[in-house]
């Protein structure tokens, strides 16, 4: 197998050691990379993904055999495949096989899951720290049957906007189809998935910066145009992913731009599936290597956590937590035996590993990252790049995270786009 303009690393959602402070260029960025495209995906452990990787199976079932000289990972040995201390062996899933229940993924649950993990309970939210899936109380399509809940500080888009880098958060559904009785937006697009499921395209906790209120778009507004796109104006940079692609057919891409699938599409398992997924990472990465803006762009694809899915790598504890109530690691109300970054609890890691792809013409090509990094990672790299090293401050993990340095080979550059099929994922569309 060849990874042409493709980095691999397991990425962890809590933060490992110092990033270095970015100097900025004469261009305005601290590399040649002037457009980042953060892809944020659903629950997929790093094994479920890349536990046998090189190793795999064509969809026909028949062997696979990789390029003489693509690297392994620390993945899943011979004996963890065939002698498996857990209740199962590992077991690759067909095609047919794509659709898959949810696993409880809860802040306690995966505590548990973890080798040697305690006996705990999982309570509403932590203090300071946003614990489950409460909807922002900014956005107007926000169920308010469920708890909202806001956000305080500042976040990467008030870094961005103080600074005039234009930046974007495109999602699938957030455009309204229509308004309710008292007036707010009705985020009513749906899909089916492979299984024909109906599945609601926007989720209002999947939307980060609808929590902030300097960041949200309460109404769902759309830009003006496509010049507004990554810039101040009455979508206040929150967009229906469907800009992000009218953008780009207009010649404008912002410098950073988060992009969040359609939830048949985002690979969450019990409502969507690797084959939806990968129509849609297919699509949208071929679509911005085909643009303008290829030969200045780093794409970014990870995960927010693992759904449950079997990972057989122990995280390093890197910040403790001990809330009576919900950690669960070493016993009761015990994760790890350190002070929490700021004194804030709830914030007890790493989680459990994720896949993270660097897709780019400067990426290595045929390289596993060994750098601890994790979610953070990605924001760092952003403050560093477009910043000068500032960071969101207010304990948050990006003072802490790892570099990505070591993923990218600034000097040799491969600007040929290589484009995959959407449907089978062979080269050659």
């Amino acid at each position: 197998m060849t990874q042409r303009h493709g980095t691999l690393a397991p990425c962890y959602p809590r933060p490992p050691a110092v990033h270095p402070r970015g100097r900025l260029a004469g261009h305005g960025t601290a590399t040649p990379i002037q457009h980042v495209v953060v892809i944020f995906q659903e629950n997929v452990s790093f094994d479920h993904y890349f536990g046998t990787y090189p190793h795999a199976a064509n969809t026909d079932g028949n062997p696979f055999h990789a390029q003489p000289g693509t690297p392994s990972v620390n993945g899943l040995t011979p004996p963890l495949l065939t002698h498996n201390p857990n209740s199962a062996n590992p077991q690759r899933l067909t095609p047919a096989q794509a659709l898959t229940c949810d696993q409880d993924h809860a802040y306690t649950a995966e505590q548990q899951a973890l080798d040697a993990g305690g006996i705990g309970s999982q309570n509403a939210s932590g203090v300071g720290t946003v614990v489950g899936d409460p909807d922002p109380f900014y956005d107007g399509c926000a169920n308010h049957s469920n708890p909202t809940v806001t956000m305080s500080g500042r976040s990467v888009g008030d870094l961005l906007n103080a600074k005039g880098i234009t930046w974007g958060w495109f999602q699938g559904g957030f455009a309204p189809t229509g308004t309710s009785a008292s007036g707010a937006p009705v985020c009513g697009a749906s899909h089916a998935n492979i299984g024909g499921a109906t599945v609601a395209d926007y989720s209002p906790h999947h939307n980060p910066f609808e929590y902030y209120k300097s960041t949200a778009n309460p109404d769902h507004t759309p830009p003006a145009s496509a010049a507004e796109i990554g810039h101040n104006g009455p979508a206040n940079h929150e967009y229906d992913l469907s800009w992000f692609f009218k953008a780009l057919d207009h010649g404008n891409m912002p410098a950073v731009s988060y992009l969040k699938a359609p939830e048949y599409q985002d690979g969450h398992a019990g409502y969507s599936d690797p084959i939806d997924e990968q129509h849609f990472l297919v699509n949208t990465i071929n679509a911005i290597q085909r643009s303008k803006f290829w030969h200045s762009t780093a794409i970014m694809v990870t995960y927010d956590d693992s759904d449950g899915w079997y990972d057989h790598q122990m995280p390093p504890i890197i910040n403790s937590s001990a809330d009576p109530a919900l950690d669960a690691l070493n016993g009761t109300g015990v994760c790890g035996h350190g002070t929490p970054l700021a004194g804030i609890a709830d914030r007890c890691g790493y989680g459990q590993r994720l896949p993270f792809l660097l897709i780019s013409p400067y990426a290595k090509t045929d390289y596993v990252g060994g750098t601890t990094a994790d979610q953070t990672s990605l924001l760092a790299f952003i403050e560093d790049n477009w910043l000068g090293g500032q960071r969101t401050g207010g304990g948050s993990f990006d003072s802490l995270a790892g570099p990505l340095d070591n993923m990218f080979s600034f000097g040799h550059p491969h600007f040929a786009p290589y484009l995959l099929d959407p449907a089978t994922g062979e080269p050659g569309q």
